[in-house]
C-alpha cells in the first residue's frame, strides 16, 4: 500500500478516535476537560493535513490508485460527518445544517458509486473545493467554541461567537447543496445516467 493511501487510512482511523477523545470531559468528568481539547486539536489537525498531503503526494508521485478513488472521499466523509454529529450533540451545530450535509454526502457516495459502475469520474469544480474549504473551516470553528466553552469560565463570549459559528455552518451547507447540484448537473450532461437498467 502507497504512502498517500496509508495517509487516508489514517484519517479513517482518527475519526473514531475525534469521537471518543471530544466525549471524554462529558463521559469522565472534567478533570479531562484539557487533555480532550489539546487532543482535539492534534486530532484535528492531523486528519486535515492527511487529506492535504495524500492528493498533494498522490499526484506529484503519480500513485493515484482506485483504492485512493474510492477510500478518499470516504474518509472525507466520515471524518467531516464526525466532527459534526459531535458539534450537533452539543447543541453547537443545527440539525437542519447537520441533516443537509449528511444527506448530500451519502447521495454522493451514491452518485460516485453509480458512475464507477459505469466506468465514469466527474471532475471536481469549484463549489466542491469551496465546500471542503469550509467544512474544515467549520470543523476549526467549532473545535475552537468547543475548547472556549470548556476552559473559559465566563460565557461573554458567546454573545458574539454563536452567531459567527452560525454563518460558518450556513456557508459550508450553502456549499454542500451548491456542489451537489453541480455535481448532478455534470453528470446528466455527460450522460452519466444515460441507459441505467432499473
Amino acid at each position: 500500500m502507497n504512502l498517500p493511501n496509508k495517509l487516508t487510512i489514517s484519517r479513517l482511523v482518527m475519526a473514531p478516535i475525534f469521537f471518543v477523545v471530544f466525549h471524554l470531559p462529558l463521559w469522565f468528568g472534567d478533570r479531562l476537560t484539557l487533555l480532550s481539547v489539546v487532543l482535539l486539536v492534534v486530532v484535528y489537525a492531523l486528519s486535515e493535513l492527511s487529506d492535504l498531503f495524500d492528493g498533494i503526494i498522490a499526484r506529484r508521485c503519480n500513485l493515484v490508485t482506485d483504492l485512493g478513488k474510492v477510500m478518499d472521499p470516504f474518509a472525507d466523509t466520515l471524518s467531516r460527518l464526525t466532527y459534526f454529529v459531535c458539534f450537533m450533540s452539543v447543541n453547537i451545530m443545527p440539525a437542519w445544517a447537520f441533516v443537509i450535509i449528511m444527506w448530500r454526502e451519502f447521495s454522493i457516495v451514491f452518485l460516485r458509486m453509480v458512475m464507477m459502475g459505469k466506468g465514469k469520474a466527474v471532475a471536481a469544480n469549484i463549489w466542491g473545493k469551496s465546500k471542503a474549504v469550509l467544512y474544515a473551516v467549520a470543523g476549526l470553528a467549532g473545535i475552537v467554541y468547543v475548547a472556549s466553552e470548556r476552559l473559559l469560565s465566563d460565557s461573554i463570549w458567546k454573545i458574539w461567537a454563536e452567531p459567527i459559528l452560525l454563518v460558518i455552518f450556513g456557508l459550508a451547507v450553502i456549499a454542500s447543496i451548491a456542489s451537489f447540484l453541480t455535481y448532478v448537473s455534470a453528470i446528466f450532461k455527460d450522460g452519466g445516467m444515460d441507459h441505467l437498467t432499473r
